[in-house]
């Protein structure tokens, strides 16, 4: 399923339960699935137009009422076009927000490198208190979703729009505070996050066949990151590959850089957007273009699995 379709979803279905919750758009429900909401939730759900700056301060302001807020924009718009006030309105303030990014990364394909984010988990993962989840597939959104209607503070949930392969299934749990060890492995690890997870499990199969074990681990929450699962990785690998469609400075390999620097020195390279901005390009043109492909992987943890 469409991932905006399951957020609608899963909106309408929270919405129904709790009347405080309250939904905003900034002029894209329909690229973004949630126009019905509108109908639904007439008081509650509505458009502010291409205005994410002021969007964000109606959802600080609120939060301060005691509602919950939810805004929903792509992630260009919901991260550095509104960081001033994610910074201070929301986060500074201890305001309970939550903000949808849609079309992550390179899932903005077509529309190009002005919409196509590669530096808003690095951005926001700098500012004090805020919580960083991107997703992986449909499974995990709606519990995603599910588990933090109720989490105080700033939480970002970076998805992407449309389908993608699935890599949980109806049974997954999320735990906010837990990276997930998707595969055990004892040669190296993959650690992946979002969009780029599924890719990650189809490289280990393929080492698999060639004898090398992978272990392979999801980690969607970015900021607060689950270090006791990556230190007791690196353990036992000594050497990992970081894979996410973000660029390299600053999202999933630097936060697993820094872990491993304070806790555990070990070999780590990073696959990823090497400090590029986008551009207009399917996704699969875009992978290849900055070499996030399967057999990107492969070769980047035979690479690794030379060093002495």
């Amino acid at each position: 399923m469409e991932m905006r379709k399951v957020l609608c979803s899963v909106i309408e279905e929270l919405m129904h339960k709790d009347e405080s919750i309250v939904f905003m758009d900034a002029d894209l429900a329909e690229a973004n699935g949630t126009m019905p909401l509108r109908t639904i939730f007439p008081e509650r759900a509505f458009d502010v137009g291409i205005s994410e700056q002021n969007m964000a301060g109606m959802a600080a302001g609120m939060s301060a009422y005691g509602m919950k807020p939810y805004i929903c924009t792509f992630t260009s718009f919901a991260s550095r076009r509104i960081c001033d006030q994610i910074a201070i309105s929301m986060a500074y303030a201890k305001q309970n927000v939550k903000i949808i990014a849609t079309d992550a990364g390179i899932a903005a394909e077509t529309n190009g490198g002005t919409h196509m984010s590669f530096e808003d988990i690095g951005v926001l993962r700098s500012i004090p208190g805020i919580t960083i989840i991107d997703v992986a597939d449909e499974f995990q959104l709606r519990e995603v979703l599910y588990k933090t209607v109720d989490y105080k503070g700033v939480v970002y949930i970076r998805i992407t729009r449309k389908e993608i392969p699935k890599v949980y299934d109806e049974n997954y749990k999320f735990n906010l505070l837990k990276a997930d060890v998707l595969k055990e492995g004892k040669d190296i690890t993959i650690f992946s996050t979002g969009l780029m997870t599924s890719f990650a499990l189809e490289a280990a199969s393929l080492l698999k066949d060639e004898g090398i074990d992978v272990e392979v681990i999801s980690v969607p929450t970015i900021k607060p990151i689950d270090r006791d699962t990556i230190v007791n990785s690196l353990k036992k690998t000594k050497k990992a590959v970081t894979i996410e469609n973000h660029n390299v400075i600053g999202g999933l390999y630097s936060a697993i850089a820094e872990v491993s620097c304070r806790e555990f020195p070990s070999y780590i390279r990073a696959l990823g957007v090497q400090d590029h901005f986008g551009e207009v390009g399917t996704m699969n043109f875009l992978r290849e273009k900055y070499n996030m492909t399967v057999q990107d992987i492969v070769n980047e943890c035979k690479k690794m699995l030379s060093l002495n």
